[in-house]
């Protein structure tokens, strides 16, 4: 049954063409750098979309040529994560984010904060003291407030996007506001308002989203992508400063996926007045081990690109679509198979660091977008 579909999935890739109007975009400049003329980031700059990639310091270090040359925005895998920025109360480490900002100035390169409200990778002194009662919830609500003010006022002037909150819907059919989140349990559904307001008064400029995951029918149901769509359009009407939605795009090939549907998604959000962005690209499949990556099914060498084709496309189709970033670089040090076992092949390296059919296919589809598809408004910093 899976093959069939992949074989549907083979047969459709190279029939599809992009359409739409034109419009300004304003791009800055902080470095003499110049990437290669047929680099990802060079096809995508003349429609104003920023190609970007997610990278911890040991990739900067190994791979910083090619992250330098490929993407015009990177977004820190872990270093802007309230773990690693407070690990001791009271005693800040900005050092990973300040490294992932001075490697993307040198490169020209905008940053995507990531992220300020999060019920994942939380410190321990947080979330013991909430366990065993030290922390009250008005405390906790006092400590969130302080981490997104220092946060957002430390990098004040070098995010260019922040994904303020992350996944905090459900999973189920109906979807809706999760009542188990760590933040929702113990300050309320608001919070999910007030992290926002807190952020735009630490920076007045940043472009503020909420991230979460099949937001844009991933799952086929739409469930989830409703839900959040109908929080959206009621923080817009309660004056949230909610500027952007970011759809984070992780696939899987033996799940269905249609691109026609993640577009319409994407272009419902833009018509509330959002921007939109895809920040966790990747399309992993089964494997033969998590050291080589070679996929146990041939065809996914064949399905892999086409989904890829078919996320980035849906991305061009929408004006307001600002940015695409693939969650890595590499396949040899993909997050996949540590999470999802026997799988992985997720990104457009492979383990050797040669370009896979994924990379060619992105760079065809940029190639055709110049001239067809539209330009970004104001994706410039």
């Amino acid at each position: 049954m899976r093959s069939r579909r992949l074989l549907t999935v083979v047969a459709a890739l190279a029939g599809l063409v992009l359409t739409g109007g034109t419009a300004s975009s304003a791009v800055s400049s902080h470095s003499d750098f110049r990437p290669p003329a047929d680099s990802l980031r060079a096809l995508a700059a003349p429609i104003g979309l920023r190609l970007g990639t997610a990278a911890v310091p040991s990739e900067l270090a190994a791979y910083g040529q090619i992250i330098g040359d490929q993407f015009s925005v990177v977004t820190p895998g872990n270093e802007m994560k309230w773990q690693l920025v407070e690990p001791t109360q009271g005693t800040y480490d900005w050092s990973g984010g300040d490294n992932l900002i001075a490697f993307a100035r040198a490169h020209d390169q905008l940053v995507r904060g990531h992220t300020l409200a999060w019920h994942n990778q939380l410190p321990t002194w947080l979330t013991d003291g909430v366990t065993n009662g030290t922390i009250s919830d008005e405390q906790l609500r006092a400590l969130l407030h302080k981490h997104v003010t220092d946060e957002v006022t430390h990098f004040r002037g070098k995010i260019w996007q922040w994904d303020v909150a992350n996944e905090f819907f459900t999973d189920s059919t109906p979807s809706q506001l999760n009542p188990n989140d760590f933040w929702v349990r113990h300050l309320g559904p608001g919070i999910l308002e007030d992290v926002f307001r807190w952020a735009r008064a630490a920076d007045p400029h940043a472009i503020l989203c909420y991230n979460d995951y099949n937001i844009a029918g991933e799952d086929g149901s739409n469930a989830k992508a409703d839900a959040v769509y109908a929080w959206a359009k009621q923080a817009l009407a309660h004056r949230v400063p909610l500027d952007c939605i970011g759809d984070q795009g992780h696939l899987d090939t033996q799940y269905g996926f249609s691109g026609p549907l993640m577009q319409q998604d994407l272009q419902r959000y833009a018509d509330l007045g959002l921007k939109v962005a895809i920040t966790e690209a990747d399309v992993r499949t089964f494997v033969n081990n998590a050291t080589d990556n070679v996929p146990t099914d041939h065809l996914a060498v064949f399905a892999q690109p086409f989904e890829y084709d078919q996320m980035l496309k849906a991305c061009l189709f929408v004006r307001q679509c600002l940015s695409f970033t693939i969650w890595g670089l590499t396949d040899a040090s993909s997050w996949i198979p540590a999470v999802f076992a026997g799988e992985g092949y997720a990104l457009i390296y492979d383990v050797n660091l040669n370009p896979k059919p994924a990379y060619t296919v992105l760079q065809q589809d940029l190639r055709l977008a110049n001239g067809s598809a539209p330009r970004r408004p104001g994706t410039g910093h």
